[in-house]
């Protein structure tokens, strides 16, 4: 067991699938807002904490001896709630800290019609979340320059991995072909978020890192793939305008553009899944594509 204490600020499906891949590597504990969550956060090698936007003496404990730490919680109206309920614990209670780690969104870009951005491009979000985004994004930075300690963004596109993708989708019935002329999608599977994780982990490093595949596709395309796969007929095609769509979904299409993930490639990450035919080939070859929760670690 190496010495490293990581705290994971919202243990989601990304946070479990980090914690899954690392079994051994470094004790691990992350926060919930549900006890009925903590037997699934066990399983996946985490230690299971109350958070609720306040700090608790046992997260305040745990912290005091945590060396990575990583928020992967949604800023609200009033900010990060993590910053508001613990900027005082990590400037003055976290003497073992050596690195910060922030998953944000590609969301950030905002709309840029379907041309390519790198890190470098100019933030300007559309909706109200991504715009929170942006700002939580700037406040950890900003008190990673106020500790001395390297910060981390992961701006992550779509999420999908075992449990959660499009051949799940098809079998219970609720695929969709949804086409908008030129719209393209930027995704990323869950264990190379897992392996990007652990590549900055490993290397204390920071800077902003765009977390996507190599290829943003159409949606349709992508569980036309999936029904291939399964050998069976994909679900028509239905134009965007003819859609029936929450006002979250429509806002989605509302931006387009490619994402590029040469940053994250430089600091030496390999992805384990260049892109969606890949990944969608694993899952379906090792039967690994209908549980995201009882899975084996993935091998470092």
């Amino acid at each position: 067991m190496s010495e490293k204490q990581i705290f994971i600020f919202g243990a989601g499906y990304s946070g479990k699938a980090f914690a899954r891949a690392g079994k051994g590597a470094a004790k691990i504990l992350g926060t919930t807002r549900s006890p009925e969550k903590f037997e699934t956060l066990r399983q996946a090698g985490i230690a299971p904490l109350l958070f609720d936007g306040a700090l608790t003496d046992e997260i305040a404990d745990a912290l005091q001896k945590t060396t990575h730490l990583l928020i992967s919680v949604a800023p609200e109206e009033a900010g990060d709630p993590v910053l508001n309920a613990a900027r005082v614990a990590i400037m003055a209670r976290m003497p073992a800290l050596e690195w910060i780690g922030y998953l944000s969104t590609v969301g950030v870009y905002g709309n840029y019609d379907g041309a390519w951005v790198d890190e470098t491009a100019e933030c300007r979000p559309v909706s109200k979340r991504s715009m929170m985004r942006v700002a939580a994004e700037q406040d950890w930075l900003e008190l990673g320059r106020e500790v001395g300690r390297p910060v981390a963004i992961l701006r992550l596109s779509g999420i999908y991995g075992p449990g959660r993708n499009a051949l799940v989708n098809l079998e219970n019935g609720t695929a969709r072909r949804l086409v908008k002329p030129d719209q393209v999608f930027n995704r990323i599977h869950c264990d190379d978020i897992a392996g990007c994780l652990w590549h900055l982990v490993d290397g204390n490093t920071g800077g902003i890192f765009n977390v996507t595949d190599d290829l943003p596709a159409p949606p349709q395309d992508v569980v036309g793939y999936a029904a291939s796969l399964m050998g069976i007929e994909p679900p028509p095609e239905i134009p965007f305008d003819a859609a029936q769509l929450s006002p979250m979904a429509r806002s989605f299409y509302g931006e387009n553009k490619r994402v590029a993930n040469a940053a994250i490639k430089a600091a030496g990450y390999r992805f384990r899944f260049r892109d969606y035919r890949a990944a969608f080939d694993h899952m379906w070859a090792s039967g690994d594509w209908r549980d995201g929760e009882a899975r084996s670690p993935m091998k470092r």
